[in-house]
């Protein structure tokens, strides 16, 4: 599954617990059409005692998100949008933001 979501990309969650919250994205999933937003879908786990833990207990992680769950905050609009892809000169691509068509830097 090809994504254009990027690592550093400032997302807005459009369903659930967590709907119309903002984050930046952590890591992406290609394989499996997901990305993990930092501070957000947080859920608690039970863990066994180990070295790392050694009283067990319950801990806080970040669970991914289907990436159609989301959408893109352009950073000149500071808006969500949808992202397309612009091809330059021949080979290279950038993407560009739908809704104000201006192209997004890397960060």
């Amino acid at each position: 599954m090809n994504t254009k979501l990027k690592k550093n990309d400032k997302v807005m969650i459009t369903i659930g617990k967590d709907k119309n919250k903002i984050g930046e994205v952590n890591r992406v999933l290609p394989n499996t059409g997901q990305i993990v937003v930092n501070g957000l879908n947080i859920v608690k786990k039970a863990t066994k005692p180990s070295k790392k833990n050694p009283g067990g207990g319950f801990i806080e992680i970040a669970k991914p998100v289907n990436i159609s769950n989301v959408a893109f905050i352009c950073p000149s609009c500071n808006k969500p949008t949808r992202l397309g892809v612009k091809m330059i000169k021949g080979k290279s691509k950038e993407r560009v933001c739908k809704r104000c068509k201006t192209a997004v830097k890397e960060q």
